[in-house]
């Protein structure tokens, strides 16, 4: 069957996720269009195919041994220069987001892996441009806030074409499927949401 590359992510909600979207292609990010906004709990992971019944089990296992909790993004950060990202700042949820990345990665599980860094729940904004406009990220989006109740986490699958799509959300509390987080592409006749919420 192969190998599949895996990712496990709480996604931005709309108005929120589209917006950060557009502003990370805006500065020049070019895989922007293809990762929707979100915190990481598992990074790009790669797996046997055969896997992923095991992997969709135990992530339905940890969705239904968690509970909703508020989300909330205030302000910037960056990782530079140990790496070329800028990030809006998780200042809310972040310990609840790594209870989920430890039992997501769990040593009894199919989805263990070490981490290049620290686990440090973020949502990128910039990742590897020119200084300039990473920058420019960091500037423009320091007074950025969001808020929201996190109630679930999803896979998703990294395609040939580097766009990830979802596989399937897992809604905390063992509620089974939840109604899916729209596309995050703004038509261009649709108006663009502040930044502030």
């Amino acid at each position: 069957m192969g190998t599949v590359t895996l990712g496990v992510s709480i996604a931005v909600p709309e108005p929120y996720g589209s917006l950060l979207q557009e502003r990370r292609a805006a500065f020049g990010d070019t895989a922007a269009p293809g990762i929707p906004t979100h915190v990481t709990l598992l990074p790009p992971t790669e797996v046997d195919a055969a896997a992923l019944p095991a992997i969709e089990a135990h992530l339905a296992a940890v969705a239904a041994a968690s509970r909703p909790f508020p989300m909330r993004l205030s302000g910037t950060g960056t990782f530079r220069p140990l790496s070329p990202v800028v990030f809006v700042q998780v200042v809310e949820g972040a310990s609840a987001c790594a209870w989920l990345q430890k039992r997501v990665r769990d040593a009894s599980g199919p989805l263990v892996r070490e981490l290049q860094f620290p686990y440090h729940p973020h949502v990128t904004v910039a990742h590897g441009i020119a200084e300039e406009a990473m920058d420019r990220a960091y500037a423009e989006l320091a007074d950025y806030a969001a808020h929201w109740s996190c109630t679930s986490f999803a896979l998703y699958e990294q395609g040939e074409d580097l766009v990830w799509r979802k596989l399937h959300e897992y809604a905390f509390g063992g509620g089974g499927e939840i109604p899916g987080v729209p596309p995050q592409t703004t038509p261009a006749n649709r108006p663009t949401p502040s930044l502030r919420p």
